[in-house]
């Protein structure tokens, strides 16, 4: 029994595996656990020497999971929703605190919601909010609300549009610094564009919204994840069409401007959604306290 117990992988190891298994490096990994690079590495190695085979090969393009890796992926998920699951309804039993389970997709939580929630803490100490990322088919507890990207969010009756539908071209000030600042469509030609290829933030959909389908940019380098994308830009390594959003402070500070005013505006937008048809007092708390962060500098018409 005791040597059966020391086979079982810790949880923060089945977190790190699902980590690195989604963002595809250990860098990345670092970015959604809230651990060091150093310390996802040695959670990894320790689960690989536990299940005495590698979890991923190293590749030039990132790490892509073995065979190995990809059982203990899908139980992974399996496992950890169970255990949350269970966590929420025993907390649910204690006549204590408030608990709302929001699900977050993690470039709308880190880029606005994270940082302003302490605000939220600090008013209301009585709620307790748990944060998840993704929900796994075999989950059955359904959450409390859902921040979710979409042309139509899925509960569209208890649904609150955010914003995300104010699209803007955006690079750092010193990426047009030779060629000079553009004035119009035909002033991108020979510029590059930064584009994650599972948003609908294209240069095509730019071009289409502008009737200039024929327009072209000299050169389109393709990201994994849209934090890439947005990293990319305010390095200077090109141009990216960004929802205003999630970019209030750069440009308010400069680090990414919007030259002559470009962009678009999409069909695609952040939601908010709450798929129980009632309410918790919980949950209209913290209904109200999401309308109130919303301002006309989040998307403009």
């Amino acid at each position: 029994m005791e040597q059966r117990r020391r086979r079982l992988p810790s949880t923060a190891s089945l977190q790190v595996l699902l980590a690195v298994a989604e963002r595809g490096s250990t860098s990345a990994a670092a970015e959604t656990t809230a651990l060091s690079q150093s310390a996802v590495s040695k959670q990894l190695l320790a689960l690989e020497e536990l299940i005495g085979s590698p979890a991923f090969l190293r590749t030039p393009r990132g790490m892509v999971a073995t065979e190995a890796g990809r059982i203990y992926i899908d139980h992974a998920r399996t496992a950890l929703k169970a255990m949350e699951d269970a966590a929420l309804l025993v907390a649910r039993l204690k006549p204590g605190p408030g608990v709302l389970r929001l699900q977050v997709l993690p470039i709308f939580g880190d880029r606005w919601l994270l940082p302003k929630f302490h605000l939220f803490a600090e008013q209301h100490p009585d709620i307790e909010v748990q944060f998840t990322t993704f929900i796994s088919p075999s989950q059955s507890e359904v959450p409390d609300g859902i921040f979710e990207f979409a042309a139509t969010p899925q509960h569209r009756d208890n649904s609150t549009y955010l914003f995300g539908q104010d699209v803007l071209l955006v690079s750092a000030p010193n990426y047009f610094a030779k060629a000079g600042t553009p004035c119009d469509i035909d002033d991108l030609a020979e510029h590059v564009m930064l584009e994650h290829p599972q948003t609908p933030f294209h240069w095509q959909h730019f071009v289409a919204h502008h009737n200039r389908d024929g327009a072209t940019v000299r050169h389109i380098t393709r990201f994994g994840y849209y934090t890439m994308v947005i990293r990319a830009a305010l390095a200077g390594q090109g141009m990216a069409l960004i929802p205003r959003g999630l970019i209030l402070d750069e440009i308010a500070t400069g680090r990414l401007i919007n030259p002559a005013g470009l962009g678009y505006r999409s069909d695609f937008g952040y939601w908010f959604s709450t798929p129980h048809i009632h309410s918790s007092p919980s949950m209209l708390t913290f209904k109200t306290w999401l309308t109130a962060q919303l301002g006309p500098e989040l998307d403009r018409p």
